[in-house]
């Protein structure tokens, strides 16, 4: 069982990515904004990944600074986007090395086959 924090300013898109994790057995933490998602991950419990929308709130690079400020906070995190706007190469060299973005609309297979992979899938990921 992975414990997973999703940040995600929707919340019916929230809620529903949250009920497919959990129903895979996962921990599930949620935040609907960046500095909620760090005060989560700078706490004790212990994280695994992040699920974090590109767009937050309007701010355009709010999730890609978000998952680099995490993955210094957890070296270890494993990172999934996802966002409505089409994945560009530009898009791609800014994300963490070894992350994956997944485009809305996406599947609950999508959504679970990216996490399958982010945790040892052999699927190459989108920056290497």
């Amino acid at each position: 069982m992975a414990t997973i924090v999703i940040v995600e300013d929707e919340p019916q898109i929230c809620a529903l990515v949250q009920s497919f994790i959990e129903e895979q057995g996962h921990n599930v933490l949620s935040a609907a904004t960046a500095d909620e998602a760090l005060g989560i991950l700078k706490g004790p419990q212990a994280v695994d990944a992040l699920f974090v929308d590109i767009i937050l709130k309007g701010d355009m690079e709010a999730g890609i600074k978000l998952a680099k400020r995490a993955v210094e906070l957890k070296p270890d995190l494993k990172v999934l986007y996802s966002t409505g706007l089409t994945v560009t190469e530009d898009m791609k060299a800014s994300v963490v090395p070894g992350s994956i973005i997944l485009e809305k609309p996406y599947s609950e297979d999508q959504l679970l086959a990216s996490l399958s992979v982010l945790r040892g899938g052999s699927r190459p990921s989108v920056r290497d």
